[in-house]
């Protein structure tokens, strides 16, 4: 469940305009190598956007580091209300004609803005990420800056979160019938988040996730709008799969009671 990159550079030439990549998958949780991508579009001459929605709860995001020209997230993915933000480049920003009504603004950012803006969630976001920066401002006392608070809560959630998700891994391989989608190799640990997906057998995810809902443990089932990797995989036509999806609020000790509730399952 990785990309090929080697297959990505055999379709760049000099008519590639844009190329649009995920930061992290939302079903099997790989984290794609969008530095490198970025620099293979800048290569061909063409634009990169980057959809970060569900890598932005499980790593620290530097947009001038990966020089991406475009780069998209949902609040509601790192604790906030539900929004989409975008970072683009100014000169981006600037040059291209937005779709807007004629009394708007051609300043930035309100030529990308119309109409009146929803505030309530904009104060939510900034909450939301004031709360990461406070986690961060306990994790290290000497972070001085809200940036800096940030940098030291990923520095902490990712090894949580880490832990956690190969805990899980380990236990699966143990239960009989278990395949997990993804990377299970712990020397690619840097190359996952705490997200997978799974199936039991032959047993329908959702009787799954039923089982689990009802021993208060709550997942996902399905393809969670990942409709070609589920495809792909050839799961589709059969459910999709059972999605478990790790943060830094989650426990070791309820990563053992999740086991123990697909044991139990497995048996049935």
């Amino acid at each position: 469940c990785t990309l090929d990159l080697d297959d990505l550079k055999s379709k760049l030439n000099d008519k590639t305009r844009l190329v649009a990549v995920g930061y992290a998958s939302n079903s099997v949780g790989t984290i794609n190598p969008v530095a490198e991508i970025t620099r293979l579009a800048h290569a061909a001459g063409a634009m990169i956007y980057i959809d970060a929605v569900h890598y932005a709860p499980h790593g620290l995001i530097d947009v001038k580091t990966l020089d991406c020209d475009f780069l998209v997230c949902s609040p509601y993915k790192f604790f906030g209300p539900h929004m989409g933000a975008l970072y683009g480049k100014r000169q981006h920003l600037q040059s291209f004609r937005p779709y807007k009504v004629r009394p708007c603004s051609d300043q930035l950012p309100d030529r990308w803005e119309s109409g009146t803006q929803i505030h309530e969630l904009i104060a939510g976001i900034g909450a939301a990420v004031e709360y990461l920066a406070e986690l961060g401002r306990h994790c290290d006392a000497n972070a001085k800056t809200r940036r800096e608070a940030l940098a030291a809560a990923y520095h902490s959630t990712v090894a949580h979160e880490t832990g956690i998700i190969w805990r899980l891994i380990d236990g699966l391989k143990a239960i009989p019938g278990a395949r997990i989608y993804g990377i299970t190799d712990p020397q690619r640990s840097a190359e996952r988040c705490s997200t997978l997906s799974l199936r039991i057998g032959n047993h329908h995810p959702t009787a799954i996730a039923t089982f689990l809902g009802e021993r208060g443990i709550f997942t996902w089932d399905g393809n969670y709008y990942a409709l070609n990797l589920s495809e792909r995989l050839g799961v589709e036509s059969q459910g999709g799969m059972l999605r478990i999806g790790l943060v830094h609020y989650n426990t070791a000790e309820e990563v053992d009671r999740l086991l123990v509730a697909l044991r139990e399952f497995a048996k049935v």
